[in-house]
């Protein structure tokens, strides 16, 4: 079948991915998926580029049963294929990982001891990197981060109020989705490459929600920070929350940080507010008030980051939603939007219901696009320039045998 990359992308609720083969130094999609729903209600999802896809309830509490379900599904259908490389989603990179790097055992290292800053997702991105190390011994393997795109912000963008020897040491804003947004500024710049230059906002809506200020396709401002809790409140994370309000937690209420951290990442969010569900589409269902008021302080707060990102670009070109619920949510992008005129946004109500790519009228001084991000392209692109994979590159071979091992 010639060779191949795999990628792998581990979020907090889901483990996608995808195999593309290598022709002449470009990637062509072959097969993709994703385990989702995990702690929830686990489903396992795949599609063969050309064929049908295919959807089955799936036997999986958590993420490492998930990668054994994966590779099973690999090594089943794709037994002929030379896996060459492999690429994986990193949540965070800290200061030292500013571009996709080769992993080693002092990258796990590092990457390892950034865990305390990413709790739902490092983890599951070091599980990930494990499994592919055993089931393709000597093939690269490369780590792509979501906090690189946001690397070379301005001083004012990244610090905190604090004593300047904390930026110094690394306690700064990060920003996250950096995967997500590079897709987006890839596709932008197909589409509309005048607007592409100009002042992009893009709402990564999902699970993890984060929105990014964007000129000449680079980020400017994000509303992630420090961790991936900061900014728009998320299925589970809280977002935006006020720092005494932490340590009235501490002192008053004897919280201890493993209960904290429960709640601040696991208990809050779209699913402590509404108390029914972390996914919108759940809430959408529901007629408890309860949905209603997280869904309306969802959008509150998305408006209220949508305008304060303007202010930092000084307007908008145009607007992406992206993410799964910015990609399927009808009700939150018109509520999104309403009376956003004065920001030179107007809603075409018929083109959003229909789910078309772009949804502002003509009269909207700024384009307001839906578009699919997709992470795993750019990680395939990542892993292409970074180990200089090329058509009959002939790394070590897919070995059935260790994936299989893997597998259990």
């Amino acid at each position: 079948m010639g060779d191949h990359i795999l990628t792998i992308n581990a979020g907090s609720s889901s483990v996608k991915f995808a195999l593309f083969s290598v022709e002449e130094g470009a990637e062509l999609l072959v097969a993709s998926g994703q385990a989702d729903g995990l702690g929830a209600a686990p489903r396992f999802r795949t599609r063969i580029a050309g064929g049908e896809d295919s959807e089955d309830a799936l036997n999986a509490s958590n993420h490492d049963e998930a990668f054994r379900v994966i590779m099973n599904w690999i090594v089943t259908t794709f037994a002929d294929a030379i896996v060459v490389a492999v690429g994986h989603r990193v949540v965070h990179g800290g200061l030292n990982f500013a571009a996709p790097a080769i992993i080693e055992e002092e990258t796990v290292s590092q990457l390892r001891s950034l865990v305390p800053l990413a709790p739902l997702h490092q983890p599951h991105n070091l599980a990930g990197i494990e499994a592919a190390l055993l089931a393709f011994p000597g093939v690269p393997q490369i780590a792509c981060f979501d906090t690189a795109f946001h690397r070379g912000h301005a001083f004012v963008d990244d610090a905190y109020a604090l004593p300047r020897d904390y930026f110094d040491r690394g306690l700064r804003r990060f920003g996250f989705h950096g995967l997500s947004y590079e897709s987006i500024a890839c596709q932008m710049s197909s589409i509309d490459q005048s607007r592409a230059k100009g002042r992009v906002i893009v709402a990564h809506l999902g699970n993890g929600a984060s929105a990014c200020a964007m000129k000449y396709g680079r980020s400017v401002a994000s509303t992630m920070g420090f961790s991936a809790l900061e900014g728009l409140p998320m299925g589970t994370r809280c977002g935006q929350i006020d720092p005494g309000l932490v340590l009235y937690l501490i002192e008053h209420e004897g919280m201890s940080v493993a209960e904290l951290t429960r709640l601040l990442y696991e208990q809050s969010g779209l699913k402590g507010l509404s108390g029914v569900s972390s996914d919108m589409r759940a809430l959408e269902a529901s007629r408890a008030p309860q949905a209603q008021n997280a869904i309306d302080y969802f959008v509150h707060r998305l408006r209220m980051e949508i305008g304060a990102l303007a202010a930092t670009l000084s307007g908008i070109d145009a607007l992406v939603f992206t993410g799964g619920i910015g990609e399927n949510s009808v009700r939150v992008r018109a509520a999104a939007l309403a009376g956003m005129d004065w920001l030179g946004l107007t809603l075409n109500h018929a083109a959003n219901i229909r789910g078309e790519m772009m949804i502002s009228d003509a009269k909207s001084a700024a384009a307001v696009y839906v578009l699919r991000t997709d992470e795993e392209a750019v990680i395939a692109r990542q892993v292409i320039e970074t180990a200089g994979i090329r058509q009959g590159s002939r790394n070590p071979p897919f070995d059935g045998e260790d994936l299989t091992r893997a597998a259990r």
